[in-house]
This record gives structure tokens, C-alpha cells and sequence, in this order.
């Protein structure tokens, strides 16, 4: 156990930032290593998603894999149980003229069905807003209690009016990283707003400690998860300032450093379970949905900026690392920036969009099953 705390410190102190210029050429063309799929389900790689400018719209982004098929603002497909196995994927970005301005690789892995069929899986959600409208874990639910899946449960005490029968989580508005790795409340009035961490507890002599252990004890039966998904960033680094190059990087650096606090403390308590960092997703198109919800004080390319560096960080920090059972889902590709938002609201996708979310950690949830039986 000590070693594994050990190589987690060594993560915190010696994981860099990359530079942003070195990654993905001038539009910071930006891919994770793996991305995931199932049968009968959609899956897509939008193009704004994956590099930085106001205009993607001016670029011409050439797909290269042997399934599926390009459309004007994405890469989709909706794999067949033919389609199961490992499926390299080159995209390349060119301007008007046809000069090349960025090539990016990934591999879809197409899972079979009924992988995990029958077993036992318990899952536990963490997260902020994204997951307190429990949208997305409603999905997760939907598709894990069709056929061909495991017998699930989810862990959590956060049961929202929203959540369908056996969803739960611990996933609320406006909190961090920070937050769940060391928030304590003394006064709780019993909203989400004014409570302690689920996962902080007072130690002997009265001091607030994070202690999953304790928390798997008291609010899960006493038996860790299996699974363990974060999807957070968004209230971490929304007023970061994205005209400063460097202080952006420090900031988000500061906030992984809160990231693998928590993690490593999930990963003592639970040493056998998967961690799955979700990459933070993007923001919706519209500039008027940025006007709407924050009346100029915060642009769409302002937290565009923002968001594209923290997943370029966010993926330097956590790839290579499935040997601490930490993994990265790239929930950043699937969802619609466009279709996938309300027209009034900048951040919070609408249903479709919370369901493409939650269709790539199904397909990520199938991939680890899979794997786990080989």
C-alpha cells in the first residue's frame, strides 16, 4: 500500500503541463488514446470538440478508420456486432487551401453486448451539477439494465426527485475536486449547498478527515465499488483567465493536484476498483447561451479556451496509468455542442446530450468488463 501512495506522489510532483503549443498543431487538434463503443449504440466524434477556434466550421477534417462515416460536423457510428474489436482512427485538419494544419489518433474499441453479462457490478458516480440533474446516470442505468449487462447497483446518497429506480450518486451543484477531497461542514442544513463531503469525516481528535473507507462502510453496505467515475472540472477552473497562458496552466495544475488527493484516497480504500476520469466536456456553441446565463462577464471563447487546455492537461495527467486503476473517458467526443444544449443554457447539456454523455461511460463501464474477463 505504501507503494501505491508512493507512485500517486510521484504523479502529483512530477506530471508537467504540456505546452499548449506543443500539442495538435495551430488549432490544438486534441484526441485522448482510446475512445469506446457498443453495439446499437451511437457513437461520435464532433469536430468542435477536439480543436480550438470559433470557426471549426472553416476547416476541412478528413476521417480515417475502417467503419463508420463523416458528416459535416462529426464522425459517427453505430457499431454492428461485426463491428466488435479494436478499430484504429487517424482524424487530419486542413484549411481552405488544403494546407495541413493537424493529424490525431485514437482507437475505438468496439465491445461486444453481453459483455459483463450477470455479474455483479456496484458503481459509484461523483460529480457536480453534470451529475446532480442525474441525467446521465439515468442513462448509465437504462443501458446497464438491458440485456446482456451486469447486475448493477449504484452507490451513493444522492437520490434527486429526477432519478430513476436503483440511480443514486453524490453529485452536486457548484462543487470541485477541492470540495469532495476536503469540504467539512460543521452546520448542515440538510441541502446540498451547506453539507459536509460525503467522504470527509472527524477523526478521533475532532479533525475533518477524507476517508472513503469509512464512507463505504457507513453509506454502502461496508463494501467498496467496483467502479468509481468523476466528472468534474467545470466550477474548478471556470474563472481561471484564459488570456494568461501561464497562470491558466498553474491553475489547472493546482486543481489535478486536488484531483489525485481524492484519488488516492479512493485508490487506498478500494485498491481493486477503477477509477474513471471523465474528460471535462464542451461547452454549448451558442454565444448567446453565455450571454443568457452570464451577461458578458464570461464568453464562450473565454471558457472554450479554458476547457480545451484543461482535457490537453487532463489527458497528460492521467493516461498511462491503468496500472494504479486509473483510466480516462473521453466523454469530451460524443456530445453535440450544438443539438446536445438547451439554446439558453452554456454549460448543462439538454437530454440528448446528457445521453450521449452517458452512453460513452456505458460503452467505457462494457470496454472494463470485457477486459476483466480475459
Amino acid at each position: 500500500m505504501k507503494l501505491t501512495l508512493w507512485l500517486f506522489a510521484i504523479a502529483i510532483l512530477s506530471a508537467e503541463p504540456c505546452r499548449a503549443e506543443e500539442v495538435g498543431g495551430p488549432l490544438r487538434l486534441t484526441l485522448p488514446a482510446d475512445c469506446y463503443a457498443v453495439p446499437g449504440v451511437e457513437f461520435s466524434i464532433y469536430y468542435d470538440n477536439i480543436v480550438l477556434t470559433e470557426t471549426p466550421e472553416d476547416y476541412d477534417f478528413q476521417v480515417t478508420c475502417d467503419i463508420g462515416e463523416s458528416t459535416a460536423k462529426r464522425w459517427r457510428i453505430t457499431p454492428q456486432e461485426a463491428d466488435v474489436g479494436d478499430h484504429p482512427l487517424t482524424v487530419s485538419v486542413s484549411d481552405a487551401d488544403g494546407k495541413s494544419l493537424g493529424t490525431a489518433k485514437t482507437v475505438l474499441h468496439v465491445t461486444k453486448s453481453d459483455a459483463g453479462a450477470n455479474r455483479p457490478l456496484r458503481l459509484l458516480i461523483v460529480g457536480d451539477s453534470l451529475t446532480h440533474a442525474t441525467h446521465y446516470p439515468n442513462t448509465i442505468a437504462e443501458h446497464l439494465t438491458s440485456a446482456g449487462n451486469p447486475q448493477w447497483t449504484m452507490l451513493g446518497t444522492h437520490r434527486p426527485s429526477a432519478a430513476k429506480t436503483g440511480v443514486a450518486h453524490e453529485g452536486y451543484g457548484g462543487w470541485t475536486w477541492q470540495r469532495f477531497a476536503a469540504h467539512y461542514e460543521p452546520n448542515p442544513d440538510g441541502t446540498y449547498r451547506k453539507r459536509s463531503s460525503p467522504f470527509v469525516y472527524l477523526d478521533k481528535s475532532g479533525k475533518p478527515q477524507l476517508d472513503p473507507q469509512q464512507y463505504f462502510e457507513k453509506e454502502c453496505d461496508g463494501k467498496p465499488a467496483d467502479v468509481i467515475v468523476f466528472l468534474l472540472g467545470i466550477n474548478d477552473c471556470f474563472r481561471l483567465n484564459p488570456d494568461d497562458p501561464e497562470s491558466l496552466d498553474d491553475g489547472i495544475k493546482a486543481v489535478l493536484e486536488q484531483a489525485e488527493i481524492l484519488l488516492a484516497a479512493f485508490h487506498k480504500a478500494a485498491p481493486q476498483a477503477k477509477l474513471g476520469i471523465c474528460l471535462t466536456p464542451p461547452p454549448n456553441t451558442r454565444e448567446s447561451s453565455f450571454e443568457a446565463n452570464y451577461k458578458g462577464k464570461y464568453p464562450r471563447w473565454g471558457w472554450k479556451r479554458i476547457q480545451h487546455r484543461l482535457v490537453q492537461l487532463e489527458i497528460a495527467q492521467f493516461k498511462g496509468r491503468e496500472q494504479e486503476q486509473i483510466f480516462i473517458l473521453p466523454t469530451e467526443l460524443n456530445l453535440d455542442p450544438v443539438d446536445g444544449y438547451p439554446t439558453n443554457n452554456s454549460v448543462h447539456p439538454n437530454p440528448a446530450g446528457y445521453g450521449q454523455i452517458g452512453a460513452e461511460i456505458f460503452a467505457w463501464l462494457k470496454a472494463e468488463l470485457a477486459a476483466d474477463a480475459r
